[in-house]
């Protein structure tokens, strides 16, 4: 409304009753410029009738690189913590107003489930704090990595979680309650991720014949399962030697590094073949070599089949022959068990080498044959 005494001039005093747009509220989180530092405080322009402070209570608290950021004519967010003080001063907090942002961006990552990169700076017999921004976030012992910690007393337990401060991990959001100022993550869950991705990744590009080395992961009676950097792959029995072993605990442990090669991929089940045995020498290639029809040999019994039994050669090849139930005695065998068992230590002669069917023909009853007797003499005179 136009005052009749003042034509079409604005009132004086009107500025009076706009005055409340400009006045702040608590809680409220403003965009100001700074515009000087006095006393160890700082001044800022957020737009009102006065400056707003924050106060040296809270700079005093600032590290150096917080320091670097505030300079003068710098645009910051600072959180309205009182509009007005007893001595008239609007009372400004840097800190309220990046955890306030920083409370937002968790929010966020909970809904995005996108991974971040953070720093381990505490821990409790909990799990491990780590920092979001100017937040604490909490990842318990059952959501870190399960390589972290060590297993033992209270004493290598605090000794292991000091060796992780200062460490940085992945993690995810899982729970954020401001009102209960709780904010979790989780390492696991990145870890799971990072894992898949690196997995479709090496996948897309495995070839057969190529080579790894790996970390043995598990071990089941068909064959060892091993980590080639985020697929396990499998090293089956048959595949883990030229020697015939019984299990794989015979030869590896979980933990064991190993070199392996691919031999197969399969894309669409996701499975990868690995063989161990095929980057060592293959002793069925220099057979001849190695050894000799008539050859006596120190062995042992390994199985029982209706046909003979199996015994393998006590030597660097473990190379495992038969022994047909025809070359166990002189007399008539109606069962190999009559002769011998599993676990006998016994000499044999080689009779039959045949290297394309990988095989060897042993005899127990021609150990002590004339057919070798000039044989045997002289290699008993070059010993």
């Amino acid at each position: 409304m136009i005052d009749s005494e003042f034509g079409d001039v604005e009132h004086p005093m009107n500025f009076l009753l706009n005055e409340d747009i400009y006045l702040p509220s608590a809680g409220e989180i403003r965009t100001g410029r700074i515009v000087d530092f006095r006393n160890n405080e700082i001044l800022v322009d957020i737009g009102a009738k006065s400056e707003g402070l924050i106060p040296s209570q809270e700079t005093s608290g600032f590290d150096s690189a917080t320091k670097a950021l505030l300079r003068e004519g710098e645009e910051i967010l600072v959180f309205i913590d009182n509009p007005e003080d007893n001595n008239g001063n609007i009372i400004l907090s840097y800190r309220r107003a990046a955890e306030e942002q920083d409370w937002q961006i968790a929010t966020d990552l909970l809904e995005s489930q996108d991974a971040i990169e953070t720093e381990i700076v505490g821990f409790n017999k909990g799990g491990v704090l780590v920092s979001v921004g100017q937040l604490r976030g909490f990842v318990p012992n059952s959501q870190l990595r399960r390589d972290r910690l060590q297993d033992g007393d209270g004493d290598s337990r605090q000794r292991s979680y000091q060796s992780l401060v200062g460490q940085t991990i992945m993690a995810k959001v899982i729970e954020v309650d401001r009102p209960r100022n709780r904010l979790i993550l989780s390492e696991q869950a990145a870890s799971r991720e990072i894992r898949q991705a690196r997995k479709s990744e090496l996948f897309s590009t495995l070839e057969d014949g190529a080579v790894f080395d790996g970390l043995v992961v598990n071990l089941a009676d068909f064959g060892a399962f091993v980590d080639i950097g985020g697929i396990e792959g499998l090293v089956h029995l048959s595949e883990m030697s030229w020697k015939r072993i019984q299990k794989p605990g015979d030869m590896l442990q979980k933990g064991d590094r190993v070199k392996v090669q691919v031999l197969s991929v399969d894309q669409d089940r996701q499975r990868v073949a690995l063989s161990m045995k095929r980057l060592e020498a293959d002793p069925w290639t220099r057979i001849d070599d190695l050894y000799r029809v008539g050859q006596l040999v120190e062995a042992e019994i390994t199985r029982l089949t209706k046909f003979g039994a199996f015994a393998r050669v006590d030597d660097d090849y473990q190379l495992e022959g038969l022994i047909h139930i025809s070359e166990l005695a002189d007399e008539r065998v109606d069962q190999a068990r009559d002769i011998v068992k599993p676990g006998d230590k016994i000499t044999v002669r080689i009779i039959r080498l045949d290297s394309k069917q990988r095989q060897v023909g042993l005899s127990l009853r021609q150990v002590a044959s004339d057919k070798f007797m000039e044989e045997d003499l002289a290699m008993l005179n070059t010993m």
